[in-house]
């Protein structure tokens, strides 16, 4: 927590980037003796990996050093100057870039037409998606969105949203999208990029698959009736991670990272990961279920029934 209010990202992306740093042995992870809740993050000592990339900037600093010298110290102001003045430029342009039409309730759709299956695509960080399976509409899907507008494309039943990004501590409304999908025909959906909260309600869905990357902070997920084996994988890292699908339907889970608390159906575990392989009571490999993997840390995965 304290690292997301520092940095200004979510904690579900903090916690991938330490879960990548931890597997690259930069640093490790050890439970707060005086509270369970907290989790310390130390540098690691003695390492192979950061003797060479002290080494590799120590190497750097000498060579930066060398190449200074050429010049006298009148030509060291002028450059310094004119980098500091081109950062500047860059930046209040990119500003300019980021500062898309803001959006209220703005809202976006496409025909059916002839489209067979569909596939949604949201890319880029986005603060809130909301997804939701609709039997009303007639068209391909709908989305109203609010904050930043995205640029939005449809073809051939693929469906991209993709939101500029946002650079790390730049202001400006946050994103947010609702998106309603057309039930007479199956989709795939995927989310890359991260976000900060994602709720997806997929009952009377056909869904073939689904896949969310990058970190997150919440991210809850009611799910259809399967046909077939529906893939369903969620990566890069989040706090907290809820998947429900209908009574009586069979899932495989397969947790590989590390979770401060799992719960899967009537089962619960404290401070699991690595590599972590369960599958519902009944399970027939022959009939429809959920595959469903989590990979990266988490403070909280519950994947239940009901």
């Amino acid at each position: 927590g304290q690292l997301a209010d520092l940095t200004g990202l979510t904690t579900g992306a903090v916690t991938g980037m330490l879960n990548r740093l931890e597997e690259a042995g930069f640093v490790h992870r050890e439970r707060d003796p005086n509270d369970g809740r907290r989790v310390i993050v130390r540098l690691a000592s003695g390492k192979d990996e950061m003797q060479a990339i002290n080494s590799i900037f120590d190497a750097f600093g000498k060579a930066w050093d060398e190449l200074a010298s050429n010049y006298d110290n009148e030509q060291i102001a002028f450059l310094l100057d004119f980098l500091k003045r081109s950062n500047a430029l860059s930046r209040q342009e990119i500003i300019r870039l980021q500062e898309a039409p803001e959006a209220e309730g703005e809202i976006s759709s496409a025909p059916l037409g002839k489209v067979k299956s569909g596939r949604l695509v949201v890319s880029a960080g986005i603060y809130r998606l909301t997804l939701h399976a609709d039997e009303r509409i007639t068209e391909l899907y709908q989305a109203r969105f609010e904050g930043p507008m995205p640029s939005v494309a449809a073809k051939d039943g693929v469906v991209t949203i993709r939101y500029l990004r946002r650079l790390l501590g730049m202001a400006g409304k946050q994103g947010a999208s609702e998106v309603a999908l057309n039930v007479t025909i199956p989709w795939q959906i995927v989310v890359q990029g991260g976000a900060a909260d994602i709720t997806a309600k997929l009952g009377n869905l056909n869904l073939v698959g689904l896949e969310v990357k990058g970190g997150l902070s919440m991210i809850r997920l009611e799910l259809p009736a399967p046909s077939g084996v529906v893939p369903i994988r969620i990566s890069g890292g989040a706090s907290d991670v809820t998947v429900r699908r209908p009574a009586g339907t069979a899932a495989r889970v397969h947790l590989k990272g590390w979770a401060s608390a799992f719960v899967f159906d009537d089962q619960t575990f404290n401070y699991v990961g690595n590599d972590v392989r369960m599958q519902s009571s009944g399970f027939e490999p022959t009939a429809s279920y959920y595959d469903i993997e989590v990979v990266g840390s988490a403070s909280m995965v519950t994947i239940t029934s009901g």
